[in-house]
């Protein structure tokens, strides 16, 4: 029985876990999920455990509900993907296990929103409730560039899309902190400054090795268990206050910009490969 990578692409990060896999002579397949089909009824698969590195957010959770139901052990589980990649269930699951995160609202329409974003306060974002990369995170300084932006919410095709979610905007002028959680530890820490509003590496943020602190370390621990995130890339802000607020818990988290602000401190794809062999070994005995 062998491990599973599963991914539709093979990013740097991929490529990063199968040289660690490799390096250990670990028994590996690597799935692509647009071949991935399965019966209702019957059948079983011939794998150990599952790591799901899908990185388009509705396959990734039906495929991890698809594996489960055969009773494959996947990481991270179906449901924990389902809660990270949605940001109000991420809000919710945060909240309920008393983690801090920013004043956030849901509307169920962009004329709803506005109330919201009222009740908030300005200055907020706007977002979508499913998304990575920072895309379509919009800032709204005031009502009529909210006004603005929710009369092109309200113009898009999707239904979904007209479920706004809305945050407090809260300046991050030294950055925010990109945490790495891998079972019970925090791999460690960086922090992203962005060119522009966002802090997000993919849109050219740079990144800087840091020392987690106590504080830091508690909360992204706490962030990734109130999702139930086995492997997770917690991101934090720091309020005028001081306080540390969560932004968001992601279940497939990139961590090649990560790596390279380690500068050898820490191998990540090696701490994910030796947290999936000790869920295998617990799974399967």
């Amino acid at each position: 029985m062998s491990l599973v990578i599963l991914a539709s692409r093979v990013r740097t990060e991929e490529k990063r876990i199968i040289t660690a896999l490799e390096r250990r002579r670990v028994r590996y397949d690597r799935v692509d999920t647009r071949r991935l089909w399965s019966p209702a009824a019957g059948g079983s698969m011939p794998w150990r455990a599952v790591l799901n590195r899908e990185i388009g957010y509705f396959r990734a959770v039906y495929a991890g509900r698809l594996l489960e139901a055969r009773g494959v052990p996947v990481v991270n589980t179906a449901t924990a993907t389902e809660i990270c990649g949605d940001k109000w269930r991420t809000t919710v699951a945060l909240l309920e296990a008393g983690v801090p995160t920013p004043r956030t609202a849901l509307a169920l329409t962009p004329d709803a929103a506005l109330d919201a974003l009222d009740g908030i306060g300005y200055p907020a974002v706007i977002k979508p409730l499913v998304g990575s990369w920072g895309r379509l995170v919009t800032p709204v300084p005031d009502p009529a560039t909210a006004r603005a932006v929710l009369e092109h919410v309200a113009a898009l095709p999707s239904p979904q899309s007209h479920v706004v979610y809305v945050q407090e905007l809260v300046e991050q002028p030294a950055g925010d902190l990109r945490v790495i959680v891998v079972g019970d530890d925090v791999v460690g820490a960086v922090v992203r400054r962005g060119y522009g509003w966002h802090a997000n590496v993919s849109r050219g943020a740079s990144t800087e090795y840091c020392t987690p602190g106590l504080d830091v370390t508690k909360i992204a621990l706490a962030a990734a268990a109130a999702t139930g995130a086995d492997i997770a890339g917690v991101d934090l802000v720091e309020d005028v206050d001081g306080r540390l607020l969560v932004l968001e818990v992601n279940h497939g988290v990139e961590f090649a910009g990560f790596q390279a602000a380690q500068s050898g401190r820490v191998d990540v794809a090696d701490r994910i490969v030796e947290h999936l062999l000790a869920r295998a070994e617990q799974w399967c005995g």
